[in-house]
């Protein structure tokens, strides 16, 4: 997709719909967490990318403006995961 900086992760997918990845940057997230909480809320979303992605979006806008944590994210994605 034009525009869109990839983060260096090979486990998850290119942004097909929202630029979170960079959002996911200016907000110091890091690789091994974007992919962990990136896993959760697809596995939340199957078939669906761009509900996927918005929620990515939106969870890191929340941290990149202090309104989450990291922690934050983390815990929902793993009481997602077991769910």
């Amino acid at each position: 997709m034009n525009g869109i900086d990839s983060v260096s992760n090979p486990a998850s997918t290119n942004p097909e719909y929202f630029d979170y990845r960079r959002v996911a940057r200016e907000a110091g997230v890091s690789d091994a967490d974007l992919g962990e909480i990136e896993a959760a809320v697809r596995a939340e979303h199957p078939g669906d990318a761009m509900m996927a992605e918005l929620r990515l979006l939106r969870t890191m806008r929340a941290i990149r403006d202090r309104f989450a944590t990291v922690a934050d994210a983390l815990l929902e994605a793993r009481r997602s995961d077991a769910a």
